[in-house]
């Protein structure tokens, strides 16, 4: 991966962590003109985007502001994880969850 190429990539990288949809966007921005480190973060902000909502969906039943509250931390953490990584032009796994997500969507950005 050259250094042009993550230079390229970093807007759309940033854009595509804001909203779920700055992710298609992103995604629909990418697809002129191909680019491997913004494929990276639409698959990882994808993934986050869709487990937010989900989880979200059941941490919304529980009545208490602890399981709220650790929900909303423990997602801004990977927020903030993946757009420092967009930001400074490196391909950081959100941790945990990572991987899982490249596995996942890997077919998008091919």
């Amino acid at each position: 991966m050259t250094n042009n190429t993550i230079n390229e990539g970093k807007t759309y990288a940033f854009v595509a962590y804001l909203t779920l949809i700055g992710t298609l966007i992103a995604f629909f921005m990418n697809q002129e003109k191909r680019n491997e480190f913004t494929s990276f973060h639409i698959r990882q902000s994808l993934g986050l985007w869709l487990m937010y909502m989900i989880l979200g969906y059941v941490v919304g039943g529980f009545d208490s502001w602890m399981v709220t509250m650790s929900f909303w931390i423990f997602f801004s953490v990977l927020f903030i994880f993946g757009i420092i990584g967009a930001i400074t032009g490196k391909y950081n796994e959100v941790p945990i969850l990572g991987s899982f997500f490249q596995n996942i969507f890997k077919n998008i950005g091919q």
